[in-house]
């Protein structure tokens, strides 16, 4: 077994009240400790500093996936074996990093994602929460080799390889299926370790309707540019089977009554022309992204 560094990525938005503890903590555990520091208006920042952790700082807030690609390019310039995330407002076990470690020190996989759904008990974790994450998860797995419990848990370890491989482009929570999704594709291994997570006080600033709406954009966009065939083909052949039943229909009504029943051909020809379009659409974007893959790899 390697002895790889443990490098914790945190990234920070007006934590100053548990910045402090949380770093002072990590530096048992870590061996580097990088905080990005969102855009603070308060002293995360300086006080991350004082702590002797690895600052990196936003002049305005970009959001987590902003403060995610951060950290990425940093343990990436700082040669880092590893790099483990997780969040800054105390809703996550330290004691939990090197459970989460263990699959990559041990060379059993690439990415690992710390599941809130892998115990019995998820008492703690209030039911909105989790039919929401329940719910994007499904949506992460159409796109996945391998399904996942939890694919919006903060809490994470990347290896070098994902490091090197992968860089982060979406700038809010979306970021947690892009960085999954880009994995699987590429071939990385994924596994996951249960943790236990604290919901004790506020531990969120975003309304969890907007952030689920985010997500879902943001998944949905990313799964079709990684399956087009699939997301605007079938879809697309769907609208053209409706089309042709009241295009059939329309035909069958003119040869009774010598009538056109408007709406049955406004719907057939109008679902056909949409279902074409989306055809299409799927064949050209297939054709553009695996042009870009292909110039990509040489």
């Amino acid at each position: 077994m390697i002895n790889l560094k443990i490098t914790v990525g945190i990234p920070a938005f007006n934590e100053e009240k548990n910045i402090a503890l949380i770093i002072q903590k990590l530096k048992i555990i870590a061996d580097i400790v990088i905080v990005c520091n969102d855009g603070s208006s308060d002293n995360t920042g300086k006080i991350a500093e004082q702590m002797g952790a690895i600052v990196i700082n936003h002049s305005k807030n970009l959001g987590y996936g902003g403060a995610i690609r951060s950290l990425f390019l940093k343990a990436r310039e700082l040669d880092s074996d590893m790099l483990v995330t997780l969040d800054s407002d105390g809703q996550h076990r330290l004691e939990d990093v090197l459970p989460v470690s263990q699959p990559i020190i041990k060379n059993q996989s690439d990415l690992v994602i710390g599941s809130r759904f892998l115990k019995d008990d998820q008492k703690n974790i209030p039911k909105y929460r989790k039919v929401g994450i329940k719910m994007i998860t499904k949506l992460a797995n159409t796109s996945l080799e391998e399904s996942v419990t939890d694919s919006q848990s903060g809490f994470r370890a990347y290896s070098k390889n994902i490091l090197l491989e992968i860089t982060p482009t979406e700038q809010g929570m979306g970021v947690s299926n892009e960085i999954l999704m880009k994995s699987s594709r590429k071939g990385f291994k994924i596994a996951e370790v249960p943790i236990i997570v604290s919901y004790e006080g506020k531990t969120s600033t975003q309304h969890p309707v907007s952030h689920g709406a985010s997500v879902v954009m943001s998944t949905l966009k990313f799964i079709s540019i990684e399956h087009p065939l699939k997301f605007y083909g079938i879809p697309g052949i769907i609208f053209l089977v409706i089309g042709l039943i009241f295009t059939i229909l329309t035909i069958q009504g003119f040869t009774d009554t010598r009538q056109i029943l408007l709406s049955t051909a406004v719907i057939g020809v109008g679902t056909t022309i949409f279902g074409t379009v989306l055809l299409m659409t799927s064949i050209i974007l297939y054709s553009i992204v695996n042009l870009i893959r292909e110039n990509s790899s040489k």
